[in-house]
């Protein structure tokens, strides 16, 4: 059974403005988590050290 592609379901009911906001907004939620994720990593390891 093949499921329609569920990104393409949510975005026709949006418009490009809207389109493209949802995706400026996921891109940056990632590049804030992953460079929390580096932050904590440094901290870490500067404690092991330590």
């Amino acid at each position: 059974m093949k499921f329609p592609n569920i990104w393409r379901i949510f975005a026709s009911f949006r418009t490009e403005e809207e389109e493209r906001q949802q995706s400026r907004k996921a891109f940056f939620n990632l590049v804030g988590f992953l460079a929390t994720c580096v932050v904590f990593s440094f901290v870490a390891q500067k404690k092991i050290k330590a």
